[in-house]
């Protein structure tokens, strides 16, 4: 991994387009963070305020990782994911176009994490991401459940969730797990489905953070 000496954090215009942030930062493998507007991403970023020094909660809701330019001409991420919007739901790991964050009105804060990885570094990230998604890992609500109980309880955070199941990662846990192949862990004693959004901002590992903030809520 190339070395990264301290964390940078950056923020950019707000006026600035979702797309021209996003495409400006786009790397393999790194982080991208979102802070949705839907329901159940206000209640995420609400929940989160038991870690957070802000009683608005966390900006942040989701996370996800980039994928690469594919011959389309776009951008891909792939994420651990609620996909209710089309005719066929799609609850686990998948493979989106990055234009899925385009939309400011639907997700009003971004960021982009670079942990300064190597290509072989970021390789093994997003090769971990795709047996995950080859084996067809679900999203877990319960697991979400069991985080809630370890944010209330601070000491649980460090043990496995309570309502763990197997072949199963939500969205900052699956980003946890695929780092988890280069040694990167994002928070000290955390365990990685217990790992949230605002874990992943918040991390003390070495990284440049830009950050497109429209909406209330701690940024790191």
């Amino acid at each position: 991994m190339n070395a990264m000496p301290a964390i940078d954090r950056r923020r950019a215009d707000t006026t600035q387009s979702n797309a021209d942030f996003l495409l400006a930062h786009a790397a393999p493998a790194r982080i991208g963070l979102a802070g949705g507007s839907a329901l159940i991403d206000r209640g995420i970023r609400k929940a989160q305020r038991l870690i957070v020094d802000d009683a608005a909660g966390s900006a942040w809701s989701h996370a996800f990782l980039f994928g690469e330019r594919r011959s389309d001409g776009h951008w891909w991420v792939l994420e651990s994911d609620l996909d209710l919007r089309r005719k066929q739901i799609r609850l686990g790991v998948q493979k989106n176009r990055l234009a899925k964050y385009f939309d400011a009105a639907e997700w009003p804060n971004l960021a982009v994490l670079d942990f300064g990885l190597d290509e072989a570094a970021s390789r093994r990230v997003l090769g971990a991401a795709l047996d995950l998604l080859a084996n067809a890992t679900r999203y877990s609500l319960r697991e979400i459940v069991g985080t809630l109980f370890a944010l209330a309880r601070p000491t649980l955070r460090e043990r496995d969730n309570l309502l763990a199941r197997e072949n199963s990662l939500y969205c900052s846990a699956f980003v946890q797990h695929c780092y988890a192949e280069v040694g990167l862990q994002f928070g000290s004693g955390l365990s990685l489905k217990n790992t949230t959004p605002h874990d992943i901002a918040s991390t003390p590992l070495p990284h440049r953070a830009d950050y497109l903030l429209r909406q209330a809520g701690a940024s790191a």
